[in-house]
């Protein structure tokens, strides 16, 4: 029985996911959730892990030794296991047997996970430097953009390295958000690649980032997705990929985004 003092463990967090709790048992978890950051963090994880591996193995599910893994798992002692839990571990199992039967087959489970990881990807080919960005980004505090907000001349000098490297020319105007303090323009890098970063510092909510990238994917109107706590508001034109990230709420995000974009396109 989960109480309030005890950290649940990733097997019930992904029972609680997939479904497979009782409504007692899901109710507290909801609970933790709410109360305890490290457990809500812990779960968005979970979640963010979660693939369809049952739909995607089939073909292999056929193949798998299921007797013998189920032995191999009836076998393994699991710290804090209570009567009635076998349920919460069934999608575990079928999954399981389908990276058995991967092995057999002489396939890299590393690399099997990748492929179906973006061939499940629904939303866009390019969101892993969404995460990537969204890890940086979470760990700023008003306190890392403390500090006087640099005159016109200093942001456009900024401003300026981004045309050689990313092939844009950006305007202190055209990246003005309305009420928000432009803080500094910063050129990064990512798989190789160059990426810009212009952060701001919302009186209202914190830190805000505008990044960018070069992207031949083509046009994509904006999207909205949660990362880190974080709202992301992301699109992409012919030549550049975009994202607006900060911890306001979606639609005034989506407001500040679409006043950028009409700007940076004009």
């Amino acid at each position: 029985m989960i109480t309030k003092y005890t950290i649940p463990s990733d097997e019930e967090l992904t029972a609680f996911i997939d479904g497979e709790l009782t409504a007692e048992e899901a109710a507290r978890i909801e609970t933790l959730a709410n109360e305890d950051k490290a457990v809500a963090e812990r779960l968005e994880f979970l979640a963010r892990a979660s693939l369809p591996f049952e739909q995607a193995f089939a073909p292999l599910l056929s193949q798998a030794p299921r007797e013998k893994l189920e032995m191999m798992l009836a076998a393994i002692p699991r710290e804090g296991a209570k009567p009635g839990s076998t349920q919460a571990l069934a999608g575990r199992r079928r999954f399981l047997g389908a990276l058995a039967a991967s092995l057999v087959a002489g396939i890299a489970i590393d690399r099997a996970v990748l492929g179906i990881g973006k061939g499940f990807s629904t939303k866009d080919e390019n969101s892993e430097w969404r995460a990537v960005v969204a890890d940086y980004i979470s760990l700023y505090t008003p306190e890392t953009l403390a500090g006087p907000v640099p005159g016109g001349d200093v942001q456009a000098a900024q401003l300026g390295a981004f045309d050689e490297k990313l092939g844009l020319s950006l305007s202190p105007e055209a990246v003005a958000l309305p009420g928000i303090d432009f803080k500094r323009a910063l050129l990064l890098r990512y798989d190789g690649k160059p990426l810009a970063q212009i952060a701001y510092l919302d009186p209202e909510t914190g830190p805000m980032a505008l990044c960018i990238v070069r992207s031949d994917a083509g046009p994509k109107a904006p999207d909205v997705e949660s990362r880190k706590g974080m709202n992301v508001v992301y699109w992409s034109n012919g030549t550049h990929a975009f994202m607006l990230i900060g911890h306001a709420a979606a639609d005034r995000m989506t407001a500040i985004a679409d006043g950028v974009r009409g700007r940076i396109d004009a």
